[in-house]
């Protein structure tokens, strides 16, 4: 089944081949890991299954769906592969091993945002009820790894234990995915206030107490997505979003290639670029965007898919992979900016 939207500028025509790749991985049960052999864990999985439904792969996005709501455990969360901890196989590639398991708060959360975005995307009042419960399961879960601060603990194995901590950015996608949670409550006639004060709890936490993020002892400010997810996710307000922007940029966006994963590391990656796109989409600055989006034309395969990044001091793309998420960043950003299907605008501040 597909859907037929306006009609698609030349850039979003372009996304085929990244669509192909996300459905080259998945697999018959729904599942779409990294890659190949490949961790997997719900947050990327959701973040294909947004930019197969964009582009109008629905009976795929629908099996995706299907797979969340069985590997759901009864605390609501996922035994998530953390691909982060992955070794590298060579000098170009990623181990195929087995990722360490998470129960990850942000990861639970992001479901949320996936479903409302088919909601918006398709109006199949059905999907939604059908996994409104893994939603709400979900967001329980998540709730349950709140502290009287405001914050969420990254994961339920280190929370309210030594290594507990709480992470800006993941912090500010559960802002957002609040949100969504909460609409999809009212929308099937099961409301659920806790998630707006949740939600209110974090923003506070989010932005005035900072001593109750790395509280690990490592510093994250020098990782891109802590600088840009909260404009993203719309945890600040208008002024406050402008100026992180620019405080930032010198230090994270590398000219003619794109942002930075870390700021200290001459390595550009596709899926921060994109990312990056949508924080300038929502903050009305769509001709940047179109420009950093437009550098990631450089950073294909010879099929067409997006390279997982860009090594800039050697000029190679580096690692040699393509994984399904940088694809589906990639083609949510397109969206965003070109504003092609009716949900182009959820994860930049759209209803």
């Amino acid at each position: 089944m597909t859907l037929a939207f306006a009609e698609t500028p030349n850039a979003m025509a372009s996304l085929g081949p990244a669509a192909a790749r996300i459905l080259e991985i998945q697999t018959a049960n729904g599942a779409i890991a990294w890659f190949e052999d490949g961790p997997w864990d719900a947050w990327n999985h959701c973040e294909c299954l947004m930019a197969l439904g964009v582009m109008g792969e629905i009976r795929a996005m629908a099996a995706g769906f299907d797979y969340l709501a069985a590997a759901q455990e009864p605390s609501g969360a996922w035994a998530c592969g953390y691909g982060n901890a992955l070794p590298m196989a060579d000098r170009d590639h990623i181990a195929r091993t087995l990722a360490p398991l998470v129960r990850d708060t942000n990861f639970a959360a992001y479901p949320a945002t996936a479903l409302w975005h088919a909601w918006r995307l398709t109006g199949d009042l059905a999907l939604v009820k059908r996994h409104w419960p893994m939603v709400r399961a979900a967001m329980g879960f998540v709730l349950t790894c709140q502290h009287p601060e405001g914050d969420i603990s990254w994961c339920r194995e280190a929370h309210g234990r030594d290594e507990d901590d709480a992470i800006r950015a993941g912090g500010a996608s559960i802002f957002a995915a609040l949100a969504h949670a909460a609409a999809l409550g009212e929308l099937v006639g099961d409301p659920r206030p806790a998630l707006a004060k949740a939600r209110q709890r974090l923003q506070v936490a989010l932005i005035s107490r900072p001593d109750r993020f790395d509280r690990a002892g490592r510093d994250r400010s020098g990782f891109a997505m802590d600088w840009y997810y909260p404009i993203l996710c719309g945890v600040l307000p208008m002024e406050a979003a402008m100026a992180r922007l620019e405080a930032g940029r010198a230090r994270f966006v590398e000219p003619g290639r794109g942002c930075r994963c870390v700021a200290h590391e001459p390595w550009a990656t596709v899926a921060e670029s994109a990312e990056l796109a949508l924080a300038l989409i929502r903050l009305g600055r769509e001709r940047e965007a179109a420009e950093l989006l437009a550098w990631q034309e450089a950073h294909r395969d010879a099929d067409g898919a997006w390279w997982m990044g860009w090594q800039f001091a050697e000029d190679v793309p580096w690692p040699l992979e393509t994984p399904s998420w940088t694809q589906a960043a990639v083609i949510l950003a397109y969206d965003a900016l070109w504003n092609t299907s009716p949900a182009s605008r959820v994860l930049c501040g759209g209803a």
